[in-house]
């Protein structure tokens, strides 16, 4: 039976082995306790505080956890860069990292990110633990109304809470896979718009349009744009994974291959003007990226037997069904039956679960590929 590493051999190589992950994300979150226990007892010395809210232990525990999941991502990305060296930056290199991961030292846990990834997906783990533990406070400030919490208390509280998030995301960190990446598009998304849903100062938004989220001056715009933009962000990074370790065994494939990447690079980019261009104030630019998205969308679908051969039957049948789904939708709206907001949100859930299905199905498709290099 092997002896469990010591601390020393764990801080010299954190990423060698499973054991040594763990332990470092356990010791990357006892550092953010350390540090922030005391922080949060002077900020709350001499106050009892309420659970959300402005001024709140809520408030403090979303900002904090923000902060130390962003800074824990890009610890867990320096330490893989130490062990591993930089990330490629040369498509054809990059192409054949994204196989070699398969079975590689890096393995499926590590694929290569740049710097522009690295930072779209701290600010997404850091979105995601503002939103979420915002969205938890609220929930228990109505479960217990009217209570506060001390300084002591609060202060524990505000560190183990920041030490969870730190210890979450540096493993999300280190252990990046596209399927990995795919939860984390998905759960940003999710908790990026319900929560503009439920913050949004006007209770009708729901009956103009989707983007109604994003035209006013409070809180729930900056969730909703902000949401769209990082999304975009993520969907760019999407693009490279999905398709790095597709085969490639002519000029037609590696043709398809990148029709297909730039395409979804084009849908992340238009995405992400639809956060940064308001409908209220850029109309005609605001519904021609949505547009746009939509038609780019289709193209890759309905031509994805064309451009990738080796992807699933089932897979480019399901990507038909989805085209006809939001066909239909659009008929809904011309003659009355749905609204706008109705016809977004069932078109949007759509293409996202598309893109988080494709980047599942491509990695499936690079696994076989790799398993039958190896047979």
């Amino acid at each position: 039976m092997s002896q469990p590493s010591s601390i020393a051999g764990i801080l010299r190589e954190p990423t060698r082995t499973t054991e040594s992950i763990e332990s470092s994300a356990l010791i990357v979150g006892a550092i953010v306790f350390v540090v922030a226990a005391p922080i949060g007892l002077i900020m709350f010395w001499g106050r009892n505080l309420p659970i959300a809210g402005a001024g709140s232990l809520g408030t403090s525990v979303a900002i904090g956890s923000a902060i130390a999941g962003i800074l824990a991502f890009v610890a867990g990305r320096m330490v893989l860069r130490r062990r591993f060296g930089p990330e490629p930056d040369d498509p054809a290199v990059e192409d054949a990292a994204a196989t070699r991961t398969a079975t590689g030292p890096r393995g499926a846990e590590a694929p290569p990110l740049h710097w522009f990834d690295v930072a779209a997906l701290s600010l997404a783990h850091g979105v995601i633990a503002l939103l979420g533990w915002t969205g938890l406070a609220d929930v228990l400030e109505q479960s217990f109304l009217g209570a506060e919490v001390f300084p002591i208390p609060g202060a524990l509280l505000f560190g183990v809470s920041l030490a969870l998030t730190a210890y979450v995301c540096f493993l999300s960190s280190v252990r990046m896979t596209p399927m990995l990446l795919s939860i984390v598009l998905a759960a940003f998304l999710v908790v990026g718009v319900i929560t503009a849903m439920l913050s949004s100062s006007d209770p009708l938004w729901w009956e103009k349009n989707l983007s109604a989220l994003g035209m006013t001056d409070d809180v729930s715009a900056l969730a909703f744009n902000l949401t769209l933009i990082i999304a975009g962000a993520i969907v760019t990074i999407v693009a490279r994974y999905a398709t790095a370790g597709l085969p490639t065994t002519s000029d037609r494939d590696r043709s398809g291959r990148d029709f297909v990447r730039y395409g979804l690079v084009l849908i992340g980019i238009l995405l992400a003007c639809v956060g940064v261009f308001p409908v209220d104030e850029f109309f005609w630019v605001h519904n021609s990226v949505a547009t746009g998205m939509a038609v780019v969308y289709a193209v890759i679908v309905i031509g994805l037997p064309r451009f990738l051969p080796s992807m699933p039957r089932v897979f480019v049948m399901l990507g038909w069904v989805y085209v006809g789904v939001i066909v239909v939708l659009g008929v809904f709206f011309a003659v009355g039956y749905y609204n706008l907001t109705a016809v977004e949100l069932v078109a949007g859930l759509l293409i996202f679960s598309w893109i988080i299905l494709f980047l599942r199905n491509t990695g499936s498709v690079g696994a076989r590929r790799v398993v039958a290099v190896t047979a």
